[in-house]
């Protein structure tokens, strides 16, 4: 299909076994007809930001090919997010599953809806250590590469879930 594009998208979650959550997510976005999944991070155990008095994070990234323009593909992992019982109770809540369009196909975009690339995706390490790991060199809009990202952010509040923990 010659209209594919490329996105990325981080997945989070801390409420009912987040790895099993993010691990389930990603089988919910590659079992969708348009989309593919071409990369998958590790996992990885995060601190909150935002809001702090609620269960650390598991964290992720992944790299899709996609024939659905960035608008459907956010619908889509709206009602991805919602089949998994997500609930926008109040900004930076726990939720058993987050998931945002880091960036699509390298688009910018204003639109309030989705703004592209993510606005905050270079302020998050639990975004930007997972794109590091797949994607080292991948530019993030006017931020730099991931990986020079990622280390300026350091490893503070961020660690690879381990085997034990999986």
């Amino acid at each position: 299909m010659s209209n594919r594009k490329s996105a990325i998208i981080a997945l989070g979650s801390n409420l009912q076994n987040p790895a099993q959550q993010v691990r389930a997510a990603l089988a919910a976005i590659a079992a969708h007809p348009q989309i593919e999944i071409e990369r998958t991070s590790s996992l990885y155990i995060t601190t909150p930001v935002g809001y702090d008095n609620q269960p650390d994070f598991v964290n992720a990234v992944c790299t899709v090919c996609t024939g659905l323009e960035g608008v459907a593909l956010l619908a889509v992992l709206n009602q991805i997010e919602a089949d998994f019982g997500r609930e926008r109770t109040f900004r930076n809540a726990p939720r058993t599953l987050d998931l945002d369009i880091i960036d699509y196909h390298h688009q910018s975009s204003d639109d309030p809806h989705l703004t592209l690339p993510h606005p905050r995706a270079h302020e998050r390490s639990f975004v930007m250590k997972p794109l590091a790991e797949i994607l080292p060199d991948f530019e993030l809009g006017q931020q730099g590469k991931a990986a020079d990202i990622a280390a300026r952010l350091g490893d503070n509040g961020i660690q690879l879930l381990s085997e034990a923990d999986k």
